[in-house]
């Protein structure tokens, strides 16, 4: 049991998301469990979703209202900012760290079109991946590293999600294999 845990109600544990960008697709993929301390509460929840009439994907770790309010707060950026996912993503990161309500918000968010990936969180993070990959959550790290390790095989952008996010949930107590994927056909790259 975590410090935090031991001096207060027990911590909700979530997710893995990770996203690839290889060839002509952008893939997010991420896990369907909820854990409430120890316990799993459950084991389908849908953390990727499609925005701005499916023209972005995304998928978010943490508290899941909290993301909720932000996918609503993206979406209502991206009507602002039609075709523009970089610029409404800074302007959100902005409200979420400079408005009294977001600040309190505990999440992250992988987030993608055509042109690019973003990374964003309530510090004020709006980060491109190096390469085509990048990951957030309880087991991203381990999602991560199998999905960096297959980037130069011969799989396409969803089959290393697929491998990757399966690696993860044999390592990580926090994923399952109850996997949501969304894919974006892109531009060559």
């Amino acid at each position: 049991m975590s410090h935090s845990e031991a001096n207060g109600p027990p911590q909700m544990h979530a997710t893995t998301i990770l996203m690839v960008r290889k060839g002509e697709r952008v893939v997010i993929g991420g896990d369907g469990q909820v854990s409430l301390g120890q316990t799993i509460v459950k084991g389908n929840a849908r953390k990727v979703r499609r925005l701005a009439k499916g023209s972005v994907i995304g998928g978010f770790a943490g508290a899941t209202a909290d993301a909720f309010t932000l996918f609503e707060r993206l979406e209502a950026k991206l009507e602002q900012y039609p075709g523009q996912l970089t610029r409404a993503c800074v302007e959100l990161t902005k409200d979420w760290r400079t408005d009294r309500y977001l600040r309190r918000l505990e999440a992250m968010m992988l987030v993608a079109d055509k042109e690019v990936s973003l990374l964003l969180s309530g510090a004020g993070d709006v980060l491109e991946p190096e390469s085509g990959v990048m990951a957030i959550g309880s087991g991203g790290n381990y999602a991560l590293a199998a999905a960096r390790a297959l980037e130069d095989s011969s799989h396409d952008a969803e089959e290393i999600v697929r491998r990757a996010m399966r690696i993860a949930a044999e390592i990580c107590v926090y994923t399952n294999d109850s996997l949501v994927i969304e894919t974006l056909e892109t531009s060559k790259i």
